[in-house]
């Protein structure tokens, strides 16, 4: 895509926030501030940029358990996504919901999803609402390898096809649910591949390359903006850390497999590209790592200094 080169350091800048976030939300599981299960995007950075540089501020997002990434590329405040994850009441869901539940409705974020394809059923909902109210809002689903083959991918996409609804699918097939490789789940070679099996298009992207994201992504938003219909992409992408923090890696991949794969980094390659073409230069790079840095120990401090909900709040924002 011809960019302009103030784009390519915003996107940039995105993936380094991201990055940085989960490597600061990591330390601060092992320090034993962040209670439960909580799933990392190292390595999947480019995904949730490219993807989230094409949307407006008011279209939807679904996302899933390895959520972060996506909200804050969506426009979360990182400091009160790391409070969520605390548990605090500053958090966008109160501390209610932790990393799997972070809900941000003046943002578009209808919720991470701790169910595996909980997302492809809402993003669907959420369309069908833009198009009865014709609002112009595209709904965006990000979701797994793993729940491409869960029953609720054939509903949503089968129905969104039907009623040409304006959202489009995102799958972030990086190889393995949790420890289960693609090629012992299905035979299917490219899960964008069965798009034309419900009447809608497909297109694999470079997961690592954050300009092929944006520009595909970009160009299936517009088309369901347009009231072209839904869109099936599938993001070949790869995490670079364990399913979740804690994780131990045990046989199901191989340390040359993950090397190979680190070597594709998404930051390092894209940061490499823009040095390359003169729009980047060392030290400026180093000041964009230095501001990240810097917006996530604010996180932690606003997380850290933030309050519990009370107990006696208990029985509130729950329906009965």
């Amino acid at each position: 895509m011809d960019l302009p080169d103030g784009k390519k350091i915003e996107l940039l800048r995105t993936m380094l926030l991201i990055r940085h976030f989960e490597l600061g939300a990591e330390v601060q599981h092992k320090l034993g501030n962040i209670p439960g299960a909580v799933h990392f995007y190292i390595g999947e950075e480019a995904t949730a940029a490219g993807v989230c540089a094409g949307l407006r501020p008011d279209d939807f997002l679904l996302s899933t358990h390895r959520g972060h990434g996506h909200c804050i590329a969506k426009g979360a405040e990182p400091r009160r996504v790391m409070a969520e994850l605390f548990g605090k009441v500053t958090g966008y869901s109160r501390g209610r919901g932790g990393s799997m539940h972070i809900f941000a409705k003046e943002l578009g974020i209808l919720g991470t999803n701790g169910i595996v394809g909980g997302g492809l059923t809402l993003a669907a909902g959420a369309a069908f609402h833009a198009k009865l109210q014709k609002t112009g809002q595209v709904a965006v689903c990000f979701f797994g390898d793993g729940a491409a083959n869960n029953g609720m991918f054939h509903e949503a996409v089968n129905l969104a096809g039907v009623l040409r609804l304006p959202v489009v699918f995102v799958c972030e097939n990086n190889l393995y649910a949790t420890e289960t490789a693609v090629s012992a789940a299905t035979l299917t070679r490219n899960f964008a591949d069965r798009a034309p099996g419900y009447g809608i298009p497909g297109e694999v992207m470079d997961g690592n390359d954050v300009l092929d994201v944006l520009e595909k992504a970009t160009r299936a938003v517009e088309r369901a903006r347009g009231g072209g219909g839904p869109t099936l992409l599938e993001s070949k992408t790869y995490r670079t850390c364990g399913h979740y923090a804690g994780h131990a890696e045990g046989g199901y991949r191989s340390r040359e497999e993950v090397e190979a794969w680190r070597a594709r980094d998404p930051i390092r390659l894209f940061s490499r590209r823009l040095t390359d073409e003169g729009v980047l230069d060392q030290a400026t790079l180093a000041q964009m790592e230095e501001e990240a840095k810097a917006v996530v120990a604010e996180a932690v401090r606003f997380a850290s200094e933030s309050a519990f909900p009370a107990p006696e709040e208990a029985l509130e924002h729950v329906s009965a």
